[in-house]
């Protein structure tokens, strides 16, 4: 278990605390995040390939990212459609070509996995056993929470407008109840207790996160299990904004889950129009908040 999971939420914390304003050192932090990412992932790939019975144990975690998928696919298409049905949001269609390349999009969703890999073939094949790793793991992430939480401070954004953005507000808050109503009743097929469930339902997309503060607290197999769920989120909402988004934006919006003030926005934007990224932003400004404070309260339940 976690030593202290709900200290891990201090760097978050402590970085959002602090205002910059040197701009040449925020596009530091910004490459240094980046850089950290695939770092913290290669690692959760090494541990998966030093997990003694990594072969035997592939069937199962495939079944295991198969059901949190599906179960959170539909718990949150169903809450998000709710909350469409409560506060619909009206949109004004783009004008102009305004695509982000949606061939460049998929292919940076799959850079992720191709770090796991890289970190999984050599712990398998070519490194040796390093109890360390998992500690510099947990201080990479550290590290990279504390320069998350420096990039939304300093990212212009006022927290009351996106508190008060009551799209965005009601989208986090239907996607983050619908997951956990999805963990409640995975509960029987993952054979876990209900916090560390819920813990797994609460990435909201954010696999760099959730990869290894699952793995460190229930090992690099469920560390795994999480990584792929949440990455797996990722590709998923890229293929379904641009389907969902013209009748339905908030269940476009809230899939993509803590990716939408990011990853996915050029999608959204390009798929909806300058009115959704507000909301957008909102919605994943607060999830990107609430998935380690979830995680970190339901793993330390333990």
């Amino acid at each position: 278990m976690l030593t202290g999971a709900l200290l891990i939420l201090a760097p978050l914390f402590l970085g959002f605390a602090l205002c910059l304003e040197n701009r040449r050192l925020i596009t530091v932090i910004h490459y240094t995040v980046e850089a950290l990412v695939y770092f913290i992932l290669a690692l959760l790939g090494l541990g998966l390939g030093q997990m003694e019975g990594l072969a035997s144990q592939l069937g199962g975690m495939a079944g295991q990212v198969l059901a949190l998928v599906l179960a959170l696919f539909v718990a949150n298409m169903v809450g998000l459609w709710l909350f469409h049905r409560w506060q619909p949001l009206e949109l004004e269609r783009p004008e102009g070509d305004v695509s982000p390349g949606y061939r460049r999009l998929f292919l940076a969703g799959l850079k992720p996995l191709l770090a796991v890999v890289a970190g999984l073939l050599a712990g398998y094949y070519l490194l040796p056993d390093m109890p360390m790793a998992e500690q510099v793991a947990t201080w990479a992430l550290m590290l990279l929470l504390f320069l998350i939480g420096l990039q939304l401070r300093n990212a212009g954004l006022s927290l009351r407008k996106l508190l008060m953005n009551r799209q965005g507000l009601g989208i986090a808050l239907s996607l983050t109840l619908s997951s956990l109503v999805a963990g409640v009743a995975l509960m029987p097929w993952l054979g876990l207790p209900w916090h560390d469930t819920l813990a797994l339902a609460s990435g909201f997309g954010w696999y760099s996160l959730s990869g290894i503060v699952i793995g460190d607290a229930l090992g690099p197999a469920w560390g795994g299990v999480a990584f792929l769920n949440d990455v797996l989120r990722e590709i998923v909402a890229l293929a379904i904004i641009p389907v969902l988004i013209s009748g339905r934006p908030a269940m476009a919006i809230g899939y993509g889950g803590a990716t939408a003030m990011d990853f996915t926005l050029p999608v959204i934007r390009s798929s909806g129009g300058l009115a959704c990224v507000p909301v957008a932003i909102a919605s994943g400004f607060l999830l990107s908040f609430l998935s380690p404070v979830l995680m970190g309260i339901f793993l330390s339940l333990g």
